[in-house]
């Protein structure tokens, strides 16, 4: 039976277990959005692109099946670009479908054209153009397969508004496989030579393609060893922050002591992640190309292995496959790195407890105590980018997997978008989204999206007035001379309550817990707007020391 190119491409979708999907609507793809109009799958429609293609990398990051969005071209395609370039850093799995010119005006500079083989090259693993519509299922079938293998990422695929309309008799689709990489017995066998020699010994997880049941093994592994573990940056929910193996997050404003022990340690493994500049502290805690410490890179794509750092013992394998063969080694009775290990734990326990006050009417560190002591483990935080961040990114305490959606890459706007893509994929689960004034304001209209789909989130939106991490080196640098940094911003209190949700401001500390609450039993999108004093810019230093330091 014939179909048309859109109903081909929801077909591949629907063969491929796609429940939604999240777009801006435009005449480029008609086609493909009336046959979404009965196909079952969800179509979470967003008020800018690049909200849009947030919102499908975390449904990626969090489910490890590729995250839809689908947009139109010219402007539309350039505003998703954003979210394709979290992804694509982030290792996130997601497709991109862009609706494109007709193929008789091809090249000819034609309305909002866009020759997105060129333009994305750098965003995605893969940028194809269907231009035969009985090639549909092929093309998608592959674009499965390219975001899920090996080092997961984006893929573009671009689709001509006539071939959408054209019917061709092309085969049913059928569901991707996506290609895992295993570890030999050989290399199993000298990782635990290699541990069985250490003396100072630190494994670090990160990176995707992990689930829930390998965190957990791999968990146990740990606790069996008596091995500490560190999360790479953003990848905090690897592993139980409660865990008395547990040493702390590595990467930007790591622990010194951590950052101390990484660099003395004898034997480091890489698991799961690339060790790329933000975990790596600017390239500082392992020498390029050589290490000091022995070092162990497990990672599902061979051209990644031996691209910075150069291992002692590499091992081609996803996350999943590797922890499995781990079962095969044998803990010694009494490693000589178990003191350490309780000691590191201590140290982070240290580090991740919040000071008590600080400039202002509203102090952030009790209110981190709050969050802690009155959210459930599976709550799922997110957040962009911005200083604000450091007090969920230090003082929040990760302890089950799937709990964090946050960009590796440093993309401001990006809480707001995947918050609203978390409650839609857990609805069952609790969702709060960190965000300072200025990252939410880069797609705070998607706050809309959640009171039209009635997805309950709560932003805890911290206002200081500034753009806090670019006025931190500002007053670093140029001491005293404050420029394009200061914000004006709306009343947000205002600002939810026009868009049909709940408002709270808070202004006091001793006021949040009430506000929370009440946000909380609202059962509306909510936005909590607290006070921040601008001077409290980091956890432990002020503007004013910063400045006069300089």
């Amino acid at each position: 039976m014939k179909r048309s190119g859109g109903q081909l491409i929801v077909e591949a979708l629907k063969a491929n277990g796609v429940k939604r999907v999240a777009c801006v609507p435009g005449e480029s793809y008609l086609a493909v959005l009336d046959a979404l109009y009965d196909s079952g799958i969800d179509t979470v429609v967003c008020r800018q692109e690049g909200g849009a293609a947030m919102m499908a990398d975390c449904w990626g990051r969090l489910t490890g099946e590729p995250g839809i969005c689908m947009v139109t071209r010219g402007p539309g395609a350039t505003n998703a670009s954003a979210g394709l370039h979290i992804a694509r850093q982030d290792s996130v799995p997601m497709i991109l479908f862009i609706g494109q010119v007709q193929r008789e005006a091809r090249e000819r500079e034609a309305f909002q054209e866009v020759e997105y083989r060129r333009a994305f090259t750098e965003f995605a693993k893969w940028v194809g153009e269907i231009d035969d519509v009985a090639r549909i299922p092929e093309f998608v079938s592959r674009a499965f397969a390219v975001a899920t293998s090996g080092r997961p990422g984006p893929v573009v695929l671009t689709l001509p508004e006539d071939v959408l309309v054209e019917e061709a008799d092309a085969p049913e689709a059928k569901p991707y496989q996506p290609v895992e990489a295993h570890p030999g017995q050989s290399q199993i066998a000298a990782l635990g030579a290699m541990l069985e020699k250490a003396e100072r010994p630190l494994v670090i997880l990160g990176g995707t393609r992990w689930d829930e049941a390998s965190v957990k093994a791999f968990e146990n592994f740990a606790a069996e060893w008596q091995l500490p573990v560190g999360c790479s940056f953003r990848r905090q929910m690897l592993f139980d922050h409660l865990h008395p193996n547990y040493a702390g997050d590595v990467g930007i404003g790591i622990n010194p002591a951590l950052s101390k022990e990484v660099k003395e340690a004898d034997l480091i493994v890489l698991l799961g992640g690339r060790f790329s500049e933000m975990p790596s502290s600017s390239y500082t805690l392992m020498d390029i190309p050589y290490p000091k410490q022995k070092l162990v890179h497990v990672y599902p794509d061979p051209s990644e292995l031996g691209r910075v750092y150069r291992p002692d013992l590499a091992i081609c394998a996803s996350p999943k496959d590797f922890v499995a063969a781990l079962a095969n080694l044998k803990a010694p009775a009494a490693p000589v790195w178990a003191e350490r290990t309780e000691s590191m734990h201590t140290a982070y326990l240290a580090w991740s407890t919040p000071p008590k006050s600080g400039p202002g009417q509203v102090q952030m560190g009790p209110i981190m105590e709050w969050i802690e002591a009155n959210t459930a483990k599976t709550t799922i935080f997110t957040n962009g980018a911005g200083n604000y961040a450091t007090w969920l990114h230090r003082f929040h305490r990760f302890q089950a997997y799937n709990t964090q959606a946050a960009p590796t890459s440093g993309s401001m706007g990006y809480g707001l978008p995947a918050a609203v893509a978390a409650k839609a994929e857990f609805p069952e689960r609790e969702v709060i989204c960190f965000a300072g004034d200025g990252c939410f304001m880069m797609h705070g209209q998607e706050f809309i999206t959640a009171v039209r789909y009635e997805l309950p989130i709560i932003v805890l939106l911290i206002n200081n007035g500034t753009y806090g991490t670019i006025r931190m080196h500002q007053e670093r640098e140029y001491p005293g001379r404050v420029s394009a940094t200061d914000l004006v911003n709306p009343d947000f209190k205002a600002f939810a309550e026009a868009y049909g949700g709940h408002g709270e401001l808070v202004e006091k500390t001793e006021d949040f817990a009430a506000a929370f609450e009440r946000a909380r039993s609202s059962g509306k999108p909510a936005i909590i707007e607290i006070k921040l004093d601008a001077e409290a810019i980091t956890p432990t230093r002020t503007l004013t020391q910063i400045r006069e330091k300089n």
